[in-house]
């Protein structure tokens, strides 16, 4: 009997759901600014939403006039869309032609012959562009500026170590609120000052030869420093694929688990590294001795709470100099592509760990002078947003953030606050770099798969959001009269039916405003 009420139940939400969709997709849609309040108010109250809450806000950028809104105070999770206030933070406070830099330092006098006789030091300061999935090569490649930057300088030999000293963040490699699960097993990476691949190595893990024989594992990057127990087995040709990863809390052996079919197809897993910075300084002793550069010593890295070696402060990222007492020498200086660019390649994939070191870095270029010792480079950051927020006009309280990216399932924020950081940001001098970061409706990101077919396609440009109890889609719009909308939607609390998601009720409201023929000036 429950399973014909399930089915039932899922009958009758699916039917709903074809209807408002097709509703909002009408060429004849809503000619009036009544009629499109009244369907989304008819959309937003349908019984299935009896648990759930919702969170709305539209403003028409070109007159001002408030398009619509229920509950646009209520604090609720954001998801994602938590990434637009980093983005818009760094963009004003940085400006979009900012470039990360990493300077690379001597430890020590270089010979005649070439020898480095200390050693080599990598200064990380949050460049989150060191990514070969994203560049589209390959992973030794990530490492030619730092072998041309030896080379130029004459360095053909290293007797000390490798040093990757990422102390330039302070407090916890992760987000504050992140669960665990986040960085066991869910392929996120942890927040360092150097980063290497988003701080995410692969496994190939290979079925043996025989039902009963354990996999084989291998790491496709080198120098990560993972060490494995590996339990998982080779199943019968016809079982299916099942593996998962687990490191204990005290950062042991990584354990691989569940099962291949003999036959199969090798599977990759992705592993957070629990040591970038050592990862980093290990991978770049290899690629110089591939460019001919050996180095004698050992690869270490830094990190909080590690001392440092006394080159990570703010200005060293800024400034051609080398060590007033003399005792390191700048060979050189790696920088990242503008800002824009960076804003723009974690905003369209969504991307947390980048968004979350942004912040951590934004932390440490505002921290201010009389900050107490124990303030994280995150809450640095918060701190330095709560300024801006002031700045642009959101209400004192509208926005309570744990970290950068919306991982954090305690980030919270109201649908009117995100709107009016839309609108600060649509009238800022980092306009188009923040619009032309976000996804594009049916085109490219999270929204690349959404829209398609509907008047919002190629249109909407809008930050996606989505926890498992938290959807949400805030951007920009222009309706089917050439009005220039702002809208912040987020659904919390909603328990669709398996296989379907709160994205899938969020959308045809946005449809409706991308179909909207009127104008907000024809109604007072």
């Amino acid at each position: 009997m429950r399973a014909y009420h399930c089915k039932i139940f899922l009958a009758a939400w699916l039917l709903l759901a074809a209807g408002a969709i097709a509703w909002a997709q009408d060429p004849n849609g809503p000619r009036t600014l009544e009629q499109l309040r009244d369907r989304i108010e008819a959309h937003l109250v349908q019984p299935r939403f009896s648990g759930a809450i919702w969170g709305v806000k539209i403003v028409s950028l070109d007159s001002g006039k408030i398009i619509f809104e229920h509950y646009a105070d209520r604090l609720m999770s954001p998801a994602s869309n938590s990434k637009l206030y980093t983005a818009a933070l760094a963009l004003d406070r940085l400006g979009g032609a900012y470039r990360f830099a990493t300077p690379v330092y001597a430890q020590g006098a270089i010979n005649d012959a070439g020898t480095l006789r200390g050693n080599l030091i990598v200064v990380g300061h949050g460049d989150p562009s060191w990514n070969e999935r994203r560049l589209g090569t390959n992973f030794w490649a990530l490492f030619e500026p730092y072998a041309a930057i030896l080379a130029n300088a004459g360095v053909r030999r290293i007797e000390g170590d490798v040093l990757g000293d990422a102390t330039f963040f302070w407090g916890r490699p992760t987000g504050s609120s992140w669960s665990v699960a986040d960085v066991n097993g869910g392929g996120m990476g942890l927040i360092s000052a150097l980063m290497l691949d988003d701080n995410v190595a692969e496994v190939r893990v290979d079925p043996g030869g025989q039902a009963g024989v354990r996999c084989s594992e291998t790491t496709v990057q080198p120098g990560t420093g993972l060490v494995f127990i590996n339990l998982a087995v080779t199943a019968a040709s016809n079982s299916s694929p099942h593996l998962e990863w687990f490191r204990p809390p005290d950062g042991g052996p990584v354990y691989i688990l569940g099962e291949l079919p003999l036959g199969g197809a090798a599977t990759n897993l992705e592993m957070s590294v629990p040591q970038p910075a050592a990862w980093f300084a290990a991978a770049l002793k290899l690629a110089l001795a591939r460019h001919g550069i050996p180095v004698r010593g050992q690869a270490r890295g830094l990190a909080w709470p590690d001392a440092g070696t006394g080159l990570a402060a703010a200005d060293s990222a800024l400034h051609e100099t080398n060590t007033p007492d003399g005792r390191a020498i700048r060979l050189g200086t790696v920088y990242s592509p503008p800002l824009r660019e960076v804003v723009r390649d974690f905003l369209k994939p969504s991307q947390n760990l980048e968004t979350d070191s942004l912040l951590a870095h934004i932390g440490e270029m505002t921290r201010a002078s009389n900050a107490p010792p124990w303030q994280t480079s995150e809450e640095a950051g918060l701190a330095e947003l709560g300024r801006f927020l002031v700045k642009v006009g959101v209400v004192p309280g509208a926005v309570q953030f744990d970290e950068g990216s919306g991982l954090s399932r305690n980030n919270l924020a109201t649908a009117e606050a995100t709107v009016t950081l839309l609108q600060f940001m649509a009238a800022h001098r980092e306009a188009d770099a923040f619009r032309e970061a976000l996804p594009v409706a049916g085109v490219d990101g999270t929204l690349s798969q959404r829209f398609v077919n509907t008047p919002a396609a190629g249109n909407v440009r809008a930050k996606t959001g989505t926890l498992r109890w938290a959807q949400a889609l805030s951007g920009y719009v222009t309706t089917a009269a050439g009005e220039h909308l702002v809208f912040s939607i987020m659904l919390n609390r909603f328990a669709a039916p398996p296989g379907h998601s709160g994205h899938e009720e969020i959308d045809p409201l946005v449809v409706m405003l991308a179909g909207f023929g009127g104008r907000s000036s024809d109604s007072p």
